[in-house]
């Protein structure tokens, strides 16, 4: 997999951000040191069409953060 600019998807618009997409997230508990935890999306929390800091989701795991980055398959 390999990661998208953020010129092309963007974690902070919705419009951007669907449920099966593989993604990195910042948890709640991460969000000083910055780690990030990749999954898959289960559900989208955020209602607002973008969010500053980015969609927050929760991935199949049952963890929930916001979007920091996107990935898509090599075509």
């Amino acid at each position: 997999m390999e990661e998208i600019e953020n010129t092309e998807l963007d974690g902070r618009k919705q419009a951007d951000v669907a449920v099966g997409q593989f993604v990195a997230i910042v948890l709640k508990k991460d969000q000083r040191s910055g780690t990030l935890t990749e999954g898959i999306i289960k559900r989208i929390l955020t209602k607002a069409p973008k969010h500053t800091h980015g969609i927050k989701v929760m991935l199949d795991s049952g963890e929930v953060g916001r979007v920091k980055k996107i990935f898509v398959e090599e075509e």
